[in-house]
């Protein structure tokens, strides 16, 4: 695996924590694109690929350590629907990966002199779907069936030579199951992150459980949650550090609620830099946003911290 970056993800996470980004919609929609669509921002990847690369870069100036690919909903599948054989959607998933790391160059070229990570997304087998039931799991697939939907991907993306996989939003531990036996004999380590309803997984599993079907995992360099309430994170961390002993990740949303019917986010962010260092305290070591948590709070997350990405 080639890298931009020395020294490896892993060893940093022996003794320190690292920033990952905020939301990549948030942060696209902002700058004016056009996202109501299944793809998502994975559109983008085909159609402004400059512009995912200047999403990633403002969070890179903002302070993050690492960007995670624009690739959460990019399958085979997904872009099946629009007409693409498979050699144009392995390009543009690989393509997400390269457009990530011109952000870092960009970033050095600005004056970074920080290491700076890519970690390749891959979503859950509901944001394929484009239903919300990646919020739900139980798809009604088997292990076996959901390992075959991901491994194709999986191994687009690793070949594309990420620092990490990051194999997140996941709702439900038998797909956690998949993903799992999914990374296996890739070359390149994995993070895995459940979205989680209070002390369990959306599918309704206790965090215990779903976390400890890492804990032996030599692939997994990381486990935690994202695309959660940020007050879920904080049970989150405590019981995937016992459970595993391993770093841990959390990138929650940002408090607010995501209206379906109006389509519209409703309430107030409860998402602050304040409440990061606690993270840290209790094991989390990648720390960053989801959902509406933006280039604003990804400093103040690297202030809290102390990192020299947030000057």
């Amino acid at each position: 695996m080639t890298s931009d970056t020395s020294p490896s993800l892993a060893d940093t996470l022996a003794t320190g924590t690292v920033v990952l980004d905020g939301g990549m919609s948030n942060q696209l929609g902002a700058a004016g694109h056009d996202l109501s669509d299944e793809l998502w921002s994975a559109r983008l990847l085909a159609e402004r690929p400059e512009a995912v690369t200047q999403a990633h870069l403002a969070y890179f100036t903002a302070g993050a350590d690492v960007a995670i690919t624009a690739s959460y909903q990019a399958t085979f599948e997904g872009f099946g629907r629009r007409g693409m054989g498979r050699e144009e959607a392995a390009r543009l998933m690989a393509s997400s990966v390269g457009l990530a790391r011109e952000a870092a160059r960009q970033a050095r070229r600005a004056g970074a002199t920080r290491p700076l990570w890519v970690a390749a997304s891959a979503g859950p087998y509901g944001a394929m779907l484009a239903d919300g039931s990646e919020y739900r799991g139980r798809y009604g697939l088997s292990v076996a069936e959901l390992e075959r939907f991901h491994r194709p991907r999986l191994e687009v993306l690793a070949a594309a030579a990420p620092d990490v996989l990051a194999l997140e939003t996941v709702p439900d531990a038998d797909e956690a199951a998949a993903l799992l036996r999914a990374v296996r004999g890739l070359g390149v380590p994995a993070w895995l992150s459940y979205t989680v309803d209070g002390s369990r997984t959306r599918a309704g599993q206790p965090l215990a459980d779903a976390f400890a079907l890492a804990a032996d995992a030599d692939e997994i360099i990381a486990v935690g949650v994202n695309c959660c309430a940020p007050e879920d994170v904080g049970h989150a961390v405590e019981t995937a550090a016992r459970v595993t002993g391993k770093p841990v990740v959390v990138y929650p949303n940002s408090g607010e609620v995501w209206d379906a019917q109006a389509r519209a986010w409703t309430g107030r962010s409860t998402f602050g830099g304040d409440q990061v260092t606690g993270w840290r305290d209790a094991g989390a070591r990648l720390i960053g946003g989801c959902c509406r948590v933006g280039p604003r709070a990804i400093t103040a997350v690297a202030r809290a911290l102390g990192s020299a990405g947030a000057a």
